[in-house]
């Protein structure tokens, strides 16, 4: 990593924002289709979807580390809106007349912002894992059952991420790294591979951004700054902005996949698919299912096709 923050030492590029941060980002995949923009989950995580980038249909994929975690740079401000614009800089540093934008679980916010934003740049949407438009008080309280629920599933798991909670600060890089692992494990179905799953994710290891997490979370409880993505996201409604979306929820995700109804019930083109046996990151679980439901995406993936 040099001095500027931005991971150097593998494959990559670095994209400058309007504000002067510097962002880590990378194209990988075919040369067919229309390009694809990745969006990570988070917040105050790193670009983890190299697996659905693999499984794209020959697409270009072009994956990005959003500011402050990962190999891009830290410096703030974090937002709900910060993403977006941070997006745009990625798709014109690339010189992208038109994409598909594939937003993953906290991720999923930004890439449905930009739709509405930069209608002529979107050709379509993959929402995955995301908690839809309604206030996040309406659908967290079950995904915290059901993650204290899950977890405590295996024996001495729930005891001792506790035990990693509470040290807080004090936490060791590699106990940091362990307390993600032991969170993450629970997003997957199969006890016997989650941990498993979870390890792979945290490799690299490029450590959470706490104040990055902590920032964003308090600004998605305020209800003004819900109410303010729903507004903005029911400009999708209008004819101009028709971007076909393509909602993929894992059966088994312990975010409750009700919260995602009423977004898909204010999109005019959607089609929404529910791989079986499948958690938080269906393509990992379900590969084939996820392939298959991208390959036949209606937004364009397969076919490029000229900017308006």
């Amino acid at each position: 990593m040099d001095v500027t923050g931005v991971d150097t030492t593998g494959a990559g590029e670095t994209v400058l924002t309007d504000d002067g941060v510097r962002l880590w980002a990378a194209r990988t995949g075919g040369d067919a289709g229309e390009p694809v923009i990745l969006c990570h989950g988070g917040p105050g995580l790193w670009d983890t979807p190299e697996e659905p980038a693999a499984l794209l249909p020959g697409n270009p994929a072009y994956r990005w580390d959003q500011r402050g975690p990962g190999r891009s740079q830290r410096p703030g401000p974090y937002s709900t809106d910060r993403p977006v614009a941070d997006l745009e800089a990625v798709r014109r540093h690339f010189g992208l007349e038109r994409v598909t934008l594939l937003g993953h679980s906290c991720g999923a916010r930004p890439a449905l912002a930009y739709a509405p934003a930069h209608p002529a740049r979107v050709g379509g949407l993959i929402y995955v894992s995301g908690t839809g438009i309604d206030d996040d008080s309406t659908w967290h309280p079950a995904y915290k059952e059901a993650f204290h629920r899950r977890l405590g599933e295996r024996p001495g798991r729930r005891e001792r991420r506790q035990e990693l909670r509470e040290r807080g600060d004090g936490r060791t890089d590699a106990e940091d790294r362990e307390y993600a692992v032991l969170q993450w494990s629970v997003d997957f179905t199969d006890h016997d591979r989650a941990e498993a799953h979870a390890e792979a994710m945290a490799t690299p290891w490029f450590g959470v951004n706490y104040a990055c997490d902590a920032a964003i979370g308090a600004e998605l409880k305020r209800p003004s700054a819900t109410h303010g993505l729903r507004e903005r996201r029911a400009a999708l409604r209008v004819p101009v902005l028709r971007v076909p979306v393509l909602i993929v929820d894992g059966e088994d995700d312990i975010r409750p996949r009700w919260s995602v109804d009423s977004l898909e019930k204010a999109l005019p083109d959607v089609t929404r698919t529910t791989p079986a046996g499948a958690g938080h990151l269906p393509w990992t679980e379900d590969p084939e299912g996820f392939r298959a439901a991208v390959g036949a995406f209606p937004g364009g993936v397969r076919h490029r096709r000229g900017s308006r």
